[in-house]
C-alpha cells in the first residue's frame, strides 16, 4: 500500500469537504493503525490537527501513550504543537510530504501570537519575552501534586516503559 499517497488522498479529501489541507496516516507493520485529516475547520477545535487525532487514535487503539515501531506520515511538515506531540509518542519514523516552503504560495497560518516563519525563535524565549503574554505565579501547593505522583510510583519520578534516549 502506497501510505504517502493515502494521506495526500486523504487531505485532499477533507480539502473538497470544507477541511484544511493536512491529513496523517500512522502505520506500524503493514498495517494502517489510525488516520485523520485536519478537522479545525469542521469543529473548531485549535488542536484537532491531523496530527493530534490520529496519535489520539492510534494511541487508545494499542492501549498505550508510545508509537515504538510505527511510521506516521503527514502531508506537510509538523507545527509545534504537533511536532511536540510527535516527540511524546515516539514513533520510529515521521515522513512528511512537503515543506512550508513549498506550500506557503498556496496556504498561510499567521496568528496573533504564532507565525510559522517566526515561531521556533519566539518558542526559545524566556517566558517573559515571547510575544504571548505568560506570567509564573508560583505555587507551593503546585509541586505537591508532583510530590503525590512519585510517591504514588514507588519513588520512581519517570514514567514507566516510556522509550528514553538513553
Amino acid at each position: 500500500m502506497d501510505f504517502a499517497q493515502r494521506t495526500i488522498d486523504l487531505a485532499r479529501r477533507n480539502v473538497t469537504e470544507g477541511g484544511r489541507p493536512f491529513a496523517a496516516v500512522i502505520v506500524r507493520d503493514g498495517r494502517v493503525l489510525a488516520e485523520s485529516p485536519n478537522k479545525v475547520a469542521q469543529t473548531g477545535d485549535p488542536t484537532a490537527h491531523a496530527e493530534i487525532l490520529a496519535i489520539r487514535e492510534a494511541c487508545t487503539e494499542l492501549g498505550t501513550e508510545h508509537l515504538v515501531g510505527a511510521t506516521v506520515y503527514i502531508l506537510a511538515m509538523p507545527c509545534p504543537m504537533c511536532l511536540g506531540a510527535l516527540y511524546y509518542c515516539s514513533p520510529d519514523e515521521v515522513v512528511f510530504l512537503t515543506t512550508r516552503d513549498a506550500y506557503e504560495p498556496h496556504y498561510v497560518d499567521d496568528r496573533k501570537y504564532f507565525e510559522l516563519n517566526t515561531f521556533y525563535d519566539e518558542f526559545s524565549k524566556p517566558f517573559d519575552q515571547r510575544r504571548l503574554p505568560m506570567r509564573y505565579a508560583p505555587h507551593e501547593e503546585a509541586v505537591g501534586v508532583y510530590r503525590l505522583w512519585q510517591e504514588r510510583n514507588g519513588g520512581e519520578r519517570r514514567v514507566a516503559d516510556a522509550p528514553t534516549g538513553g
